[in-house]
């Protein structure tokens, strides 16, 4: 491993720096690969500068900060309590586990249909895509500009009314819309927004007082600001339009709250002995699916591998997962070497996609290198990999059918049967007399 570590290093061959860096953990050779890269970035004024952590199930392993708030060479240094606005990472760190949290208590069902939850798809060509199509971008449904004036209600109306779409199950197409439904579908049933129900239901107990939607002013000389706007205002506009608590954007964290989501993650859903999401919602949420026919693999809400997969790296196993966030942010977590990787970045280009990814992957790629453990370690929360998974969580049919072919893969379903709705209610019996009527009627008109 220190022969791949070498080897990056003689080929990035970049100059050292003094700007601050923040690692009490361990020796900063380990990390000081990650330094170069990242004040390589801000040399190509790619970022104004970024936090990287490194960690375990057990805690942060090192942690290194590089830049500054701004570009303005008089602004705040960064640091592992600079808040970021996580963009996409809404998806992974609020939406999708606040969906799990539902589904463990019966209130809702992979299977339901929208038309169950949004009476506005009763009759639509949408009518019968399901909470499962929303989770792993297989709904067909596209994204559009929202109008300031009822937000929620007529982008419910315009997706409803969306035609001329994919067939729901046939492949994969990443859009907002989707965990914008998402997010609504949980005040739908909790009776709580979902900024209150991840507070109440997430962050409070986990204790990460620096996750939040909508981050008071008075914070806001420890917010990193995107670009084109200012500190604790989201940058993306239909968020912004929805009031900044949506599904697909308006979370603001820091490396420390993120850090302690992850080591959530590797811990099957406990933390320091407390438990918060159920071992199988986390299995669920990180078991892989073959989105259609082709070679994109999600997990529930996670990305495992796909276009978006920049910061899994070279390392990172298969059975890894993570997300990724336009401004600059991404988080990959690795159940089977018991390691994840967070950067947040106050990023300044936006045009070079490609150098950007390519920072992601390297920084990724290193942290593995540097830090997993050496021999075949497995960790607490070593889940099977695409080759083990069992499909019949999600569909019977679809395993034997596909195992006489391949038993690599598992494949989404264009519509419900019978079999697709039992299946889906074995994930939920726990969930009592009340999950369970509701599955039934599920059955019945499947």
């Amino acid at each position: 491993m220190r022969f791949i570590y070498s080897f990056i290093a003689l080929c990035l061959f970049f100059p050292a720096s003094s700007l601050f860096a923040s690692d009490d953990l361990l020796s900063l050779d380990r990390i000081d690969t990650i330094n170069h890269l990242m004040e390589r970035a801000i040399a190509d004024n790619l970022i104004a500068g970024g936090v990287v952590v490194v960690g375990d199930h057990t805690g942060i392993l090192a942690s290194t900060a590089r830049g500054r708030l701004t570009a303005a060479p008089d602004a705040p240094l960064l640091d592992e309590q600079t808040i970021f606005d996580l963009a996409s990472l809404t998806k992974v760190i609020a939406t999708t586990p606040a969906v799990m949290k539902l589904l463990d208590e019966g209130r809702i069902s992979l299977a339901d249909p929208l038309s169950r939850w949004f009476p506005e798809f009763k009759g639509s060509p949408s009518e019968n895509t399901t909470i499962l199509n929303l989770l792993t971008h297989t709904s067909g449904l596209a994204d559009f500009d929202m109008s300031t004036d009822q937000a929620m209600e007529n982008a419910v109306r315009t997706a409803a009314a969306e035609v001329g779409r994919q067939r729901p199950g046939s492949g994969f197409k990443y859009a907002d819309i989707n965990f914008i439904l998402l997010g609504e579908l949980v005040h739908r049933a909790s009776g709580k927004t979902l900024d209150a129900f991840c507070r109440d239901e997430l962050y409070a107990p986990l204790v990460i007082p620096e996750t939040m939607f909508l981050p008071p002013s008075d914070l806001a000389n420890r917010i990193a600001p995107t670009v084109g706007g200012t500190s604790g205002t989201v940058q993306d506009r239909n968020a912004r339009r929805l009031g900044s608590v949506a599904g697909h954007a308006g979370l603001f964290s820091s490396a420390r709250d993120l850090a302690r989501f992850a080591r959530l993650m590797l811990d099957r859903g406990t933390i320091d002995g407390k438990r918060i999401l159920s071992e199988d919602a986390v299995q669920q949420m990180t078991s892989p699916l073959l989105c259609g026919t082709g070679s994109v693999v999600r997990g529930l809400g996670w990305d495992m591998n796909s276009p978006f997969s920049a910061p899994k790296g070279k390392l990172f196993s298969e059975a890894s997962f993570g997300h990724t966030g336009y401004s600059g942010s991404s988080i990959w977590i690795d159940p089977r070497q018991d390691l994840f990787v967070i950067l947040l970045t106050t990023r300044l280009n936006y045009q070079d996609v490609r150098a950007f990814n390519q920072l992601r992957s390297d920084i990724s790629t290193i942290a593995v290198a540097e830090f997993r453990q050496s021999g075949d370690r497995q960790g607490p929360a070593s889940f099977p990999d695409l080759t083990r998974v069992s499909p019949r969580l999600y569909h019977p049919a679809a395993h034997r059918s596909a195992r006489a072919s391949s038993h690599r893969r598992v494949r989404m379903v264009a519509a419900l049967s019978e079999t697709h709705a039992k299946a889906h209610r074995q994930y939920g019996r726990k969930g009592g007399k009340l999950h369970r009527r509701k599955s039934r009627g599920l059955s019945n008109r499947a």
